[in-house]
C-alpha cells in the first residue's frame, strides 16, 4: 500500500556541522534572502544559487550565464516534502525514486507552482532534485526555501570540474561566493529524468 504525503519520512537534519559551514551557510543564507546571487558546492558541480522564488534574482542568474531563459534552470531543496510545495502533483514513482536513487537525480515535474515565473519552462514544467549532500542540504533547509542550481559557467563554456576552474568573470558578478568544500572534486552530473503526471517516465541524461 503507498504511503500518503504525510505519512512520507522526511530526511532528519544532521546538526554536526563544521562551525566554518554554518557560518558559510548563515551568510549564504542572509544574501539569498536580500535577493543576492552565491556560487556554492551542491551534490554534483559548483552552482550559481538564489532564492527560487524570485523572480528578479532568477533573471539575474541567467544574465550571469548569458542564458537564453527559454533554457530552464533547475533548483534544490531537501526533502521529498518539499518538491511537494513546488509541484500540483507529485506522482507515486516519484517517493520511490528519490527514495532509491545511489546518484544524484533531476526529476522535471508538470504543474509547477509557488516558484518565480522565470523559472518554469514554457510547457509549465519544472526540473527538482532533493539533495543528500550535508552542506547543500543544510543550505536549502536553512534557506527555508528552494534554491536554484545552475553550473558555474557561462553557457556555451565547459562546466568546471573543481571550484578553482570556475572562471573570474563568473565570480566577480555574484554577491557571495561559499567558503566550505573548495578544495573537493566534484561528482558527477546528475542524471536527469521526466516524470508524467501519471507516472510515465522518460529518461533525458
Amino acid at each position: 500500500m503507498k504511503k500518503t504525503q504525510s505519512e512520507r519520512p522526511q530526511h532528519e537534519k544532521k546538526t554536526s556541522l563544521p562551525e566554518t559551514w554554518l557560518a558559510d551557510i548563515r551568510e549564504a543564507v542572509s544574501v539569498m534572502r536580500r535577493g543576492g546571487i552565491i556560487l556554492y558546492p551542491t551534490d554534483t558541480i559548483w552552482g550559481i544559487g538564489c532564492d527560487a522564488t524570485n523572480d528578479e534574482a532568477v533573471r539575474r542568474v541567467f544574465e550571469i550565464k548569458q542564458r537564453n531563459e527559454a533554457k530552464a534552470l533547475i533548483t534544490l531543496v531537501d526533502s521529498e516534502g518539499a518538491v511537494a510545495r513546488y509541484v500540483e502533483r507529485m506522482p507515486d514513482v516519484a517517493w520511490d525514486l528519490i527514495g532509491v536513487t545511489d546518484r544524484p537525480l533531476t526529476i522535471i515535474y508538470d504543474g509547477a507552482r509557488n516558484l518565480a515565473p522565470s523559472l518554469v519552462a514554457s510547457d509549465g514544467s519544472v526540473g527538482i532534485r532533493v539533495t543528500k549532500e550535508l552542506f547543500s542540504s543544510s543550505l536549502c533547509h536553512r534557506m527555508g526555501r528552494a534554491i536554484v542550481s545552475t553550473s558555474a559557467n557561462v553557457s556555451g563554456q565547459p562546466s568546471p570540474h573543481s571550484f578553482h576552474e570556475i572562471s573570474e568573470q563568473i565570480k566577480q558578478q555574484v554577491d557571495y561566493i561559499c567558503t566550505s568544500r573548495r578544495e573537493e572534486s566534484n561528482p558527477p552530473a546528475s542524471g536527469i529524468i521526466k516524470l508524467g503526471t501519471g507516472g510515465e517516465i522518460s529518461i533525458i541524461r
